[in-house]
Order: structure tokens, then C-alpha cells, then sequence
């Protein structure tokens, strides 16, 4: 119990440090392997919260993900999708218990045998606001002890530690990634509210900034820190990310996410400043496939795994105009089922996120949340 402890701990403390995606997996993944013994690395995955399909994966020695383990992931009749454990509300799961005890009955398990693994473990990593960034999923080669109830209790109890690093990493990332048009700003600012760093261009989104401009800090900048500030006291404790929307002098809305930084020396806090726009996965539905606006709500549900009845309970219709907009989706996608509508999404936008990620990982370059923008 004393190695879960202090596994946990240094576990926040990564969450709250400045790291790029790739370096804050490796890093935890060496804290998981003392508190959680496990069948050579972790697996890691990022999401997109608004529609939790796979935007990357990262685990030592596997540097592509195969292409049918994905191909299963989303149209394979199967147990333990990394979805199904996303909406659970425990958010942590083992395919010995998704089967009833007879892991032999999923086609999962005889794919994991096949890489000498017999048991798995999959948490979602989901924020103590509700949002997931992310899943891992950890495995035992036959013979090994089963992963118990102490083991599943950490686990659960961490991953809201790493579904905050994911999220300061992807967004530390995007501050940080030239190509990016209209790369966010990040800075860092003290605790007495000085100026310890910028990242280059982040000068024209506080000159945007009400009140910013000569040399100003925009008070709502010195505001989203505070409050990240705040919402850790104990230095060894990332606290969470505090958000603020502000309409710019050129009438664009922003959001600004403040972060503290865990360190040894004096308290700082990281403020990132980027456009504010809706779920990513709504322009890219009606761009691409000219979807409505309730047609899109749907849909995105659907990704989610939403039910017919918990879609019109969320939307506040009935089961039937429900299905009435899920024919309407299904004639404009091309598509004949729910299954079929989350596979082509998922391989027309999301795949090509995967597989860009995997070659961003292989050449330092930051990772990138979200779907592509246009469909390959």
C-alpha cells in the first residue's frame, strides 16, 4: 500500500508538470509498472471527449496500432471496448469480469493471447468534471495473479491525475506546434502574477484581450490563474484546469485555461489562450455531410453509445423522431446502422488522427487532439 501511495502522488505530480504527451506516458507508465505490476507497457490512448473515438495511441515496442485490433474496436460484435468502459460508471474494468468470468468467449482475449497476454485492464481517464481524455489499458501474461480489488481501487483513483496530464499535454502541445494554424498562446506566469515565459505569437492574443495590450496582462488572464492557483494548495497537487471565455476586442470568443505547475521551487500556473469553438465533431459533420443541427446532436451521441431511449431523453423527443433523424443520418452518410455509422466516422476522420499521431510520436513532434477537419 506504502508503493500505491507514493505512486500516486508522483502520479499528480506529472500531471501538473509541463510535459508534451509521449514524455508524461512514459513517465507514468514507469510509476504504474512499481504500484500495478503488468505485461510489458501500458497502452495508452488519447480521445476526443466529444465523441470518445480514438484520436491517438502510444505504447513502447508498438509503435503502429494494428490495424485490425481498430477494425474490431469499432465493428466487431465484442466486450471491453474502450467506449463501453468510458461511459461505465465505475470507469475501470477487467475482460475477466466484462465476460462473466470466461474470457475465452471474446474475441478480444484471443487476440491479446496471440501477444502472450491473458488478462486486461482498461481505465478510462476521466476528469473529476466528467469529461474523458483518454483510456489505458494494462495486461498480465498467463499464469500471473489476477489483477485484484487493491489494484483496481488505484487505478480508478489515478486516473483523474491522467486524464488531467492528457489534457495539459495535448493543449501545451497545440501552444507549442508551429504548423498549427492559429496556434494557441501559452505563458507562465508566477505567483505574484510576473511573466516567466511566452510561447512565440501569444503577444497578438493578449493585444485581443480586454484590458491587454502596452505591456498589460489582461485581467482575465491574472484571474484564470488565480484560480488555478487556488484550486491546488497542496504543491504536490495539480489541482484542476479553471476555464474562462472572453470576447475579444475583435469580437471573437476565446477560452482561457489556467493550470498550475507542480514544481519544487515557487508555485506558477500555465495559461493557455486559443479560439473558442464548439465540439470539433460538429463542423466536421455538417461539412462533410451536410447533417443538421439535431442530425448532429444524434449522431454524436451515437459515437458516444447512446441508446435510442437515452438519445430522446437527452434531447427531449420522442423514441421515434429519434429514429426518423437516424434514417435521415444513415441516407446522408451513406450507412445502413449505428455500428456502420461510428466505423465510417471513425476510419474517414479519426484514423488518420491515429496514424499521424503515431508518426508524431516517432518524430518528437507534438501530439494532436480531434478528428481531421475534412474527410480523406
Amino acid at each position: 500500500m506504502d508503493a500505491m501511495r507514493r505512486a500516486g502522488s508522483e502520479i499528480a505530480r506529472l500531471a501538473g508538470r509541463q510535459l508534451d504527451l509521449v514524455s508524461f506516458w512514459r513517465e507514468a507508465s514507469d510509476v504504474l509498472g512499481h504500484a500495478v505490476p503488468h505485461y510489458l507497457s501500458p497502452c495508452w490512448y488519447t480521445v476526443d471527449p466529444a465523441s470518445l473515438l480514438i484520436t491517438s495511441h502510444f505504447q513502447e515496442g508498438l509503435p503502429e496500432f494494428p490495424e485490425e485490433w481498430l477494425t474490431a474496436e469499432y465493428f466487431a460484435d465484442d466486450v471491453h471496448k474502450l467506449t463501453d468502459v468510458s461511459r461505465s460508471a465505475d470507469g475501470v474494468s477487467t475482460l475477466l469480469d466484462a465476460t462473466g468470468g470466461d474470457p475465452s468467449t471474446s474475441p478480444r482475449w484471443r487476440a491479446n493471447m496471440e501477444y502472450g497476454a491473458d488478462q486486461e485492464m482498461i481505465a478510462a481517464l476521466r476528469t473529476r468534471s466528467g469529461e474523458v481524455w483518454g483510456a489505458v489499458g494494462l495486461y498480465r501474461e498467463p499464469g500471473r495473479p489476477l489483477f485484484d480489488a487493491a489494484e483496481l481501487a488505484f487505478v480508478r483513483a489515478v486516473a483523474p491525475h491522467l486524464a488531467e496530464g492528457a489534457r495539459r499535454a495535448l493543449l501545451v502541445g497545440e501552444a507549442q506546434d508551429p504548423e498549427r494554424p492559429e496556434a494557441p498562446g501559452l505563458l507562465v506566469l508566477r505567483e505574484n502574477g510576473a511573466v516567466e515565459s511566452v510561447t512565440p505569437g501569444t503577444e497578438r492574443w493578449l493585444d485581443d484581450l480586454p484590458d491587454g495590450g502596452a505591456g498589460r496582462l489582461p485581467s482575465s488572464v491574472l484571474a484564470v490563474a488565480v484560480r488555478a492557483l487556488r484550486s491546488a494548495p497542496d504543491p504536490g497537487d495539480p489541482g484542476e484546469v479553471a476555464m474562462s471565455r472572453v470576447l475579444s476586442r475583435s469580437g471573437r470568443w476565446v477560452v482561457l485555461h489556467g493550470a498550475s505547475l507542480v514544481s519544487s521551487g515557487e508555485r506558477r500556473a500555465a495559461v493557455i489562450v486559443e479560439l473558442a469553438h464548439p465540439a470539433r465533431i460538429s463542423p466536421l459533420l455538417m461539412s462533410a455531410y451536410g447533417l443538421t443541427e439535431r442530425e448532429q446532436e444524434v449522431t454524436r451521441l451515437v459515437l458516444q453509445g447512446d441508446s435510442t431511449t437515452e438519445i430522446a431523453s437527452a434531447l427531449v423527443v420522442s423514441a421515434h423522431t429519434v429514429q426518423q433523424h437516424l434514417k435521415s443520418v444513415f441516407d446522408k452518410t451513406g450507412v445502413r446502422s449505428r455500428r456502420d455509422l461510428v466505423g465510417k466516422i471513425f476510419f474517414t476522420h479519426y484514423e488518420p488522427r491515429v496514424r499521424d499521431n503515431e508518426r508524431r510520436a516517432v518524430n518528437g513532434q507534438p501530439l494532436r487532439g480531434g478528428p481531421f477537419t475534412s474527410p480523406r
